[in-house]
């Protein structure tokens, strides 16, 4: 089992879940995140699209700092849906400018529902 997090743009959480939705994958969960990557949050082609930024003002160097609004996705899936779920989340965010976003694969030891006592791969379908 792998875990998928992605962090994306606001906007296409919707086409992103119909993707995810689309190949199979049965739960999802989302939580608003505030971020930057290496541009260091500087207004661009983003700002364009999140007009509504998030400055923080570094209280000892008196520097601020620009986060973005996203949306970052988690799901557990089988190691063999990992590539079409990479794939499904790239071509419903991919628009070639800076910020379409970043996914984490990463592995998971177990998984249990807590309403059935059921763990592992059963777990999780």
């Amino acid at each position: 089992m792998k875990e998928v997090i992605a962090i994306i743009r606001r906007h296409n959480l919707q086409e992103t879940k119909a993707g995810l939705l689309g190949i199979g994958v049965p739960a999802l969960t989302m939580i608003s995140v505030e971020g930057r990557g290496k541009q260091k949050g500087l207004p661009g082609w983003n700002y364009e699209l999140d007009p509504t930024l998030t400055e923080v003002e570094e209280k000892n160097t008196g520097t601020s700092m620009r986060f973005i609004p996203k949306r970052m996705i988690y799901t557990v899936v089988d190691d063999d849906d990992v590539p079409k779920v990479v794939e499904t989340i790239i071509r419903t965010n991919q628009s070639g400018h800076i910020g379409d976003g970043k996914i984490f694969v990463c592995p998971v030891d177990d998984a249990v529902r807590v309403r059935t006592g059921e763990s592992g791969e059963q777990a999780i379908k």
